[in-house]
């Protein structure tokens, strides 16, 4: 007897909890509410936060050679949305992979007047303009606007090391005998670094050109600063 009372009692508040929350539950998953807590919202903000393309500062001035031994510098790509790297025609090992990436990008913005691309030789002593012209040709680059540079040695070593603090340097032991990172700096049409935030909040500084979501990325965010 007390066994049936109870099951009446449990059914009674069930079926209390069914009138008053069901309607309520409807409700919100017509208005698309059933995802709008407060926990949710928090992630869903974070994530357009992590897409804000932040700047780090100006991009250090340069003037080099290019691969029609014409004067380049930073004020030949003023206005303009560009990426740049640091790289060697004879590079064994990451170059290709770069040079790639770099062709995609090409691709991708080929056309517009307000973008650009400089790839600057760590090996200036072998990749003087002749040798420089022939690597685009070969490359099949198309863009007047991507240029491939050449100079002093040590003035390139500054400029990647204490300009964009992006390594590079000597090493007869590695293959190629050379040192580099495999990543594209973004500048903006006013000379700023730009890049995005990770996952957890900080700045990348710099993009993954060996990397498929680095590529990606870094050309999602050349959309964005193209209509800045």
């Amino acid at each position: 007897m007390l066994k049936n009372k109870s099951y009446i009692g449990v059914s009674f508040i069930i079926l209390i909890f069914g009138i008053y929350a069901v309607p309520k539950i409807i409700d919100r998953i017509q208005n698309n509410e059933i995802v709008k807590g407060d926990r949710l919202d928090k992630v869903s903000n974070s994530s357009k936060e992590n897409l804000e393309i932040i700047k780090i500062g100006l991009a250090p001035k340069f003037e080099l050679v290019n691969h029609d031994n014409a004067k380049i510098s930073n004020e030949t790509y003023k206005n303009k949305v560009y990426i740049l790297e640091f790289f060697f025609t004879s590079c064994p090992s990451i170059c290709p992979k770069m040079n790639q990436s770099m062709l995609q990008i090409e691709k991708t913005f080929f056309g517009n007047p307000n973008f650009g691309i400089v790839s600057i030789s760590i090996d200036p002593v072998h990749d003087i303009p002749e040798v420089l012209k022939a690597h685009r040709e070969l490359l099949g680059v198309k863009s007047s606007n991507w240029n491939f540079l050449t100079g002093d040695k040590a003035y390139i070593y500054d400029l990647a090391n204490k300009g964009f603090n992006v390594y590079v340097g000597e090493n007869h032991k590695v293959k190629g005998g050379f040192e580099h990172s495999g990543l594209f700096a973004l500048i903006d049409k006013k000379g700023n670094i730009r890049c995005r935030k990770d996952d957890y909040g900080n700045p990348i500084l710099y993009y993954d050109g060996l990397d498929k979501k680095g590529v990606r990325d870094i050309q999602q965010d050349i959309a964005i600063l193209l209509k800045e």
